[in-house]
């Protein structure tokens, strides 16, 4: 994703003004909810700059989460195979594809949408994507996209806006202050990086937190003969009481303070460290040696 070039403009497809967007917002009726998350992208510069950070190439089949009136969607068409959009507002959903149809008549074959709930779709139509490109709504962006790589093992590539809090939180390192769940359980499956800040006017309607571009390459997933839930529940354990020491944090997990210094010790752990100064792998190695019932 090192990209630097700013795509050309491409005239097979006319991105949405300000103007555009609240006119489709009457048009269809939709009134941005916060319920929802909906804030729609209403500036040039920043879905451009979002398509050239993304790096995605005309061999990229793209998922888009929330797409709403299509801002990015526009953005991303001329440059990819194709654009499978997930909408969970049914009104938005409907009215995508004739947006599209009105600004890229020659690209309406590349978009597929998808109606439903990003978090708990099974399954996404067509071709297998390779990249997912979103702006993600703030009040659920961790777990959709902790669902989507686990759902997805062909995405290879990702670039979503979240709120800048977030933002941080995903991409912080071991023995951080913010450093925890989210940082953990995406470093299972890909390494991540802070790519950028956005601000507020960009949006209609403005949020009234700023937000960031978060950029994740995927690589193996540890080593390990424990399973990606077993992992998981280790990091959510050694987070629920992070002031505590692994070896009391664990206590529950493990069935005893003793029985979770012991699996702590044969992983090669300090019981008296705290989570946050452990990196993916390790949870992964004490997740290996808990104890099985009885002993």
């Amino acid at each position: 994703m090192g990209v630097t070039q700013t795509p050309a403009p491409d005239d097979r497809s006319r991105l949405l003004t300000p103007a555009d967007v609240r006119a489709l917002a009457e048009r269809f009726g939709i009134r941005p909810t916060k319920t929802l998350g909906q804030n729609f992208v209403i500036d040039h510069g920043t879905v451009r700059r979002i398509v050239r950070v993304a790096g995605v190439t005309d061999t990229d089949v793209v998922v888009e989460v929330g797409p709403g009136l299509g801002s990015l969607t526009l953005a991303l068409l001329p440059h990819v195979r194709h654009v499978t959009a997930i909408e969970l507002d049914p009104a938005l959903a409907a009215a995508l594809p004739s947006t599209v149809a009105d600004h890229a008549p020659d690209l309406a074959d590349r978009l597929t949408v998808v109606p439903g709930d990003a978090m708990r779709i099974a399954e996404v139509p067509g071709p297998e994507p390779t990249a997912l490109v979103a702006n993600l709504p703030y009040n659920v962006s961790v777990p959709v996209l902790l669902h989507l790589l686990e759902l997805l093992p062909g995405l290879r590539r990702v670039l979503v806006m979240v709120q800048a809090e977030v933002a941080d939180r995903i991409t912080a390192a071991p023995g951080g202050r913010i450093y925890g769940v989210p940082s953990a359980k995406v470093a299972w499956y890909a390494r991540a990086r802070r790519a950028g800040s956005v601000g507020r006017n960009v949006f209609w309607p403005a949020p009234n937190v700023d937000s960031g571009l978060v950029e994740l390459i995927r690589r193996p997933q540890p080593d390990t003969k424990a399973s990606r839930k077993d992992v998981f529940r280790v990091i959510d354990a050694a987070f629920a009481q992070r002031r505590k020491t692994l070896r009391a944090a664990l206590a529950g997990w493990a069935g005893s303070a003793p029985a979770a210094e012991a699996a702590l010790r044969a992983a090669g752990v300090d019981p008296s460290a705290r989570g946050e100064s452990l990196d993916v792998a390790a949870f992964a190695a004490i997740a290996e040696h808990r104890p099985t019932p009885g002993e």
